[in-house]
């Protein structure tokens, strides 16, 4: 079996286990389903193209982080996980912030994918640009998770209100945005060069295509 594919293997039996604990009873079956869907949709996706795209461990690692993240939301919503009150009640903040922290990883690790595809796929002539559409993409992702939960609403009317998690901020969607934007940029910034070297090593996402 070949590394992409064992990697890829971990991952789902990781993100099945979370799956299967955030899923058992959660505070909110509708609002649930609707968190981890990005995971049922990514991994399948992942093992298709694993042969022809391997991402670095440091993506891989990301991605499959970012989805735990999603699950511990939806199994408690965002405004209820535990470990976000721990959090509120050492900073003193007005509200549980595990929402804030969703939008961070929301910016944070797609900027680390898309720049993966963009730097191994050489789809920019100018490498100067790389930074700024990165980070434009990420802001439209945000902005387009923002339009879901704006549909989510209309179409749920109150039941939608444990998705939305605004916990009575009239400014969320906008916080949700500069999170978003926040995490990318730091993602970018503390973890480029390392990314750069990963993306140059061979060991990583070399190899001829085989079947497992």
């Amino acid at each position: 079996m070949r590394a992409e594919s064992r990697s890829l293997y971990w991952l789902g039996a990781i993100w099945l286990a979370g799956l299967i604990l955030s899923g058992r009873a959660p505070y909110d079956r509708a609002t649930w389903w609707m968190e981890v869907a990005p995971v049922l949709i990514a991994w399948p996706i992942l093992f298709a193209i694993r042969h022809r795209f391997r991402f670095t461990p440091l993506a891989l690692g990301l991605i499959g982080f970012h989805g735990l993240v999603l699950m511990l939301g939806g199994a408690y919503t965002y405004a209820r996980v535990p470990i976000g009150f721990a959090v509120q009640d050492w900073l003193g903040l007005a509200r549980n912030p595990y929402d804030r922290f969703g939008h961070l990883m929301q910016g944070f690790v797609p900027a680390i994918v898309i720049r993966e595809i963009f730097v191994r796929g050489a789809v920019l002539r100018a490498r100067n640009l790389l930074t700024p559409i990165v980070l434009l993409i990420c802001l439209a992702i945000s902005a387009l998770y923002e339009l879901i939960e704006f549909a989510a609403a209309v179409a749920l009317g109150q039941g939608a209100d444990a998705f939305l998690g605004t916990q009575g901020d009239p400014w969320d969607t906008q916080w949700d945005m500069l999170m978003c934007l926040l995490g990318a940029a730091i993602a970018l910034t503390t973890l480029g060069r390392w990314h750069d070297r990963m993306c140059r090593d061979r060991s990583f996402i070399g190899g001829s295509a085989r079947p497992d």
